[in-house]
């Protein structure tokens, strides 16, 4: 065990005071900074990602800071709640922005970093406004060094470990000294990590017998005991100030744990091997180690469980894109420590799959989604009725209101959904859908094709990267397991291409069989899907989401075996429509009542004739609502007929 005595009986594990920006990481790697095309956007700041990955490794986390009264402001704090993560000593500053770092990736140990942070809302946190009795709940509170580098962050550092003091919460400090933060560098020198300077020094060792665990690198423990190139005559020093555990990262040589008396040399103290891995960059790494170690130290794990973790962290940060972002999940850490991993962690396809589907997303219980993605059909609806295509982006609005009225109307609100296309006729829908906490899907296969070809592209990831995250790909691809083996493997690449870009993108992907009519076989129709179904996860291919025709009991049964072995973290399926007649739909539903099968997507028997009518000038706008709406919200009532509910459950984060 360690001499670390975290209280019992709290409901926040961990508090973490510092600094909350917004990284954003150039996506060119071997580029310098200012030769960078793109940029991704992530939480940052040591002390954010320090909430976030404990967050993510089962804790409560808390954190204090300050952001602006902006867009950046409100996605620092939305990604940390989504993480599980409490903003609710988060202030919000009127009149400062919140930070941001700009950062590249030329090399493994070559990072330009720009910190953006003049005069910047973190950097204001009001010291009058640490709330005592917030700090009371807490098990530990963790400070980063930065916030001990300027007059105002220093006070509200100082309160905080006043109060943490009072009630027993154990206090960390990550040293985490930025030269250019205190001003000791070019401001374009943010990658610099060490400058001996001895006000530093003072100001720090000021500070240090404020706290029971203290955490750096070996040019951090220079910078606090003031002792430059001699790692055993600083840690002397900060022993002379200090009674706290220390722990000295060491890179690839891991980390030594002193809770006593210096030893002559750094070998003679507990020692915790680290991880071999091939690294991508060294940033992110600290957090991702301070983030394990903490984790595993307030789960009451003993140094070596705690530091073989948080070695495991770091070394999975530092070969992957970001640092929050990067941060492990348990899954990982349990497949990471199975005796299965890849030695390449980027080659390790289990490991990068886990970290898409088991860090936080939208839950969704069931789905109830209209589905208006057609292009052909709309068009042919015009020609039938006589009316120009200039009027079907205006008819996809009224599916949108249509919708929202059914959400409204029966309580959907976390189950509602829409499949909407991206080009002429539907951008305004798809915008107007996008961003309600809707479920949104958007196809991208071209209309009957076979072999699949993808509309209006030849290069899907290039499309990808246009579109908003929280859209989920739908890709309806005609399959047969056994078409000539020259169309399915060509078939197969194209769906092997788009799993990739997804994977790359971020973007959810839901893939929809439908058997090609010239090879169905009557009665074998549910063999055959299920037989497709197992074909991609051969090939590797684990969409978030199946959509499928109606099947019997049995072959949903069948289904959720062939997912709970080869992709537990599936989704699951929602029923496809094929232009069914609403009451046959409802009878089908009857059959799905396996939890594997979580709603349906159907489109064209809720609206088709309504649009025909409504393009033909013989409905009003109205009239076409209420007719489409009623048809929806006949078959959201038989959905959750056949399930027995009252009501939808709602969607929230993991």
């Amino acid at each position: 065990m360690t001499q670390l005595k975290f209280p019992q009986g709290r409901d926040i594990d961990l508090a973490c005071l510092g600094r909350l920006a917004v990284d954003l990481y150039a996506e060119q790697f071997g580029s310098a900074l200012e030769d960078a095309r793109s940029m991704a956007m992530y939480l940052g700041g040591s002390s954010a990602n320090l909430a976030f990955g404990v967050a993510r490794l089962g804790c409560k986390s808390a954190m204090i800071s300050r952001v602006g009264n902006e867009q950046m402001g409100r996605f620092l704090t939305s990604t940390l709640q989504a993480n599980g993560c409490d903003v609710s000593q988060v202030q919000i500053d009127p009149q400062r922005l919140t930070a941001l770092v700009l950062l590249g990736i030329k090399d493994r140990d070559t990072f330009p970093l720009l910190f953006v942070r003049e005069n910047c809302a973190d950097m204001a946190v009001d010291a009058a406004l640490i709330d005592e009795s917030f700090i009371a709940r807490c098990r530990a509170l963790a400070i980063t060094g930065t916030h001990l580098s300027t007059t105002g962050t220093r006070a509200a550092s100082t309160r905080a470990l006043e109060f943490a003091r009072k009630h027993g919460v154990v206090r960390v400090l990550d040293i985490d000294y930025r030269p250019v933060l205190w001003g000791l560098t070019s401001r374009g020198a943010g990658e610099n990590r060490y400058v001996a300077d001895a006000a530093v020094t003072r100001q720090l060792q000021e500070m240090l017998p404020q706290f029971d665990l203290l955490v750096g690198t070996e040019e951090e423990f220079f910078i606090a005991g003031g002792v430059p190139n001699d790692l055993m005559a600083s840690l002397r020093a900060v022993r002379a100030h200090s009674q706290a555990v220390l722990v000295v990262k060491r890179g690839a040589a891991g980390c030594t744990v002193i809770e006593g008396a210096i030893p002559a040399a750094i070998d003679d103290a507990p020692t915790f091997q680290g991880e071999r891995v091939e690294v991508l960059n060294v940033l992110g790494a600290g957090d991702a180690f301070l983030s394990g170690l903490m984790a595993s130290l307030l789960q009451g794990k003993d140094w070596a469980q705690s530091t073989q973790t948080a070695n495991a962290c770091g070394a999975i940060v530092v070969s992957r894109h970001a640092c929050s972002a990067a941060m492990p999940t348990p899954p990982e850490l349990v497949h990471w420590f199975g005796g299965s991993r890849n030695p390449q962690v980027d080659a390790d396809q289990q490991l990068a799959h886990l970290h898409r589907v088991t860090a936080a997303r939208p839950v969704w219980i069931e789905l109830c989604v209209m589905a208006f993605d057609h292009r052909s059909q709309f068009y042919d609806l015009c020609r039938q009725a006589g009316a120009p295509e200039s009027r079907i982006p205006a008819l996809k609005k009224l599916l949108v209101t249509a919708a929202e009225r059914v959400e409204q109307g029966s309580c959907l609100q976390g189950a509602t959904g829409v499949l909407v296309d991206g080009g002429s006729y539907g951008a305004d829908a798809l915008a107007s859908a996008t961003g309600r906490g809707w479920w949104v899907g958007r196809p991208v296969e071209l209309p009957g094709s076979r072999p699949l070809r993808f509309d209006g592209t030849r290069s899907i990831g290039t499309a990808l990267t246009h579109w908003p995250t929280q859209q989920v790909v739908k890709c309806l691809v005609h399959y047969h397991p056994d078409d000539h083996y020259t169309l399915r493997l060509e078939q197969e690449q194209k769906v092997l291409e788009l799993w990739e870009a997804t994977r790359a993108s971020g973007n959810e992907l839901l893939l929809e069989i439908i058997l090609p009519k010239a090879l169905v076989v009557a009665g074998e129709e549910d063999a055959a899907v299920l037989r497709a179904v197992k074909r991609f996860y051969n090939l590797g291919v684990k969409p978030e989401w199946w959509k499928l025709a109606p099947m019997q009991e049995s072959g949903w049964a069948e289904l959720k075996a062939l997912i709970d072995e080869r992709d537990p973290y599936c989704r699951g399926a929602v029923i496809l429509g094929l232009n069914q007649p609403i009451p046959h739909l409802v009878e089908s539903f009857k059959l799905a009542t396996n939890p594997v099968v979580k709603g349906f997507m159907v489109g064209r028997s809720l609206w088709a004739d309504a649009s025909l009518t409504w393009l033909s000038g013989r409905m009003s706008d109205e009239e076409f609502v209420t007719e489409v709406a009623g048809n929806f919200t006949t078959l959201v009532n038989a959905w959750r007929a056949r399930r027995g509910s009252s009501h939808a459950s709602s969607a929230a984060a993991a």
